[in-house]
């Protein structure tokens, strides 16, 4: 297990070098001219240019600036954006937001998506199949967007149960209502995708050797195929995670919470190349943690694997 480990760090490292240029590369080099706007409709001053430009190594290649950017990442230090405000704040400040928001809605996908995908795969075809089947259509066919602005006019303006905004640090049950939203798509995907791995796995011969000796149904579901057909949810849960911090920028702003999509946007709208960086990057990172968490954990689901 540790060379296995250790051998999917290594593996790792070009992944990391090849987004993250990839990245500052667009972020960077494609915009064009990163002064455009700043000073509002008139040009910025030369002084300003000149301080701005020793300031993010904007003379060097792109590789110089890339591997430069690199060296402060690798100290702790994620930048400054042109009006001197530290990136590394900025993420802290935001971070622990969106990362509540996604864990609620992988939460929340995975309890409603497994259950109604495991019910309809060991009952076959009726009506509670059918019924998941139309649900996860209608949910697969709806902008997130949509869910998440359904969901406020309802429970917030309509019936008051929720604040149509959040405060500005939200627990855990303030993020419920935007969890649902956010992971709406994804719990369609996992309903489907655990309703057919556990109708492909019931008529297996580990299943029929487990009823053939007279173990319990709730072992036979519980410990032999929901086991086995949980490992690909579990592959799409895991990298999941990330690609909802990545995708929480409609639902924080229908929301008004103040996480890592409202900064990517403000980012990106105010052509703050230092702030994208920083959060795509850190998106990168989470992505190949869970990436990694999630290739480990295939051997205490499945004792068949076994990584040397």
């Amino acid at each position: 297990m540790t060379r296995y480990i250790l051998r999917r760090l290594l593996q790792l490292i070009p992944v990391f070098f090849g987004t993250t240029f990839l990245i500052y590369v667009l972020v960077w080099a494609v915009p064009g001219d990163p002064f455009a706007g700043k000073c509002g409709q008139a040009a910025c001053p030369q002084a300003y240019v000149d301080l701005m430009t020793q300031k993010f190594h904007l003379d060097d290649n792109i590789f110089v600036q890339y591997f430069k950017y690199l060296g402060d990442l690798f100290t702790g230090d994620w930048g400054e954006t042109f009006n001197g405000n530290s990136v590394g704040e900025l993420i802290g400040n935001s971070y622990p937001i969106t990362l509540r928001l996604a864990v609620v809605a992988v939460a929340i996908e995975a309890v409603i998506g497994l259950t109604a995908g495991v019910l309809t795969g060991l009952r076959g075809k009726g009506f509670l199949d059918n019924l998941v089947l139309v649900s996860t259509t209608f949910l697969i066919s709806l902008p997130v967007f949509v869910t998440a602005i359904v969901l406020q006019l309802v429970l917030g303006t309509e019936l008051g149960i929720i604040d149509i905004s959040v405060s500005d640090n939200p627990g855990f049950g303030e993020l419920i209502v935007p969890g649902i939203a956010l992971g709406s798509l994804s719990m369609a995907y996992v309903a489907r995708l655990s309703r057919t791995s556990i109708a492909e796995n019931r008529h297996a011969d580990y299943v029929r050797t487990a009823i053939a000796k007279g173990q319990p149904r709730s072992r036979v579901v519980g410990v032999h195929l929901l086991r086995n057909s949980v490992i690909p949810v579990l592959t799409f849960l895991g990298t999941d995670l990330g690609t909802l911090m990545g995708g929480a920028i409609v639902t924080e702003g229908v929301f008004n919470i103040n996480g890592l999509g409202g900064l990517i946007f403000r980012g990106i709208q105010n052509r703050e190349s230092a702030t994208v960086t920083g959060v795509v990057v850190l998106l990168v990172l989470v992505y190949l943690l869970m990436s990694l968490i999630v290739d480990l954990l295939y051997a205490v689901l499945d004792p068949r694997i076994r990584y040397d």
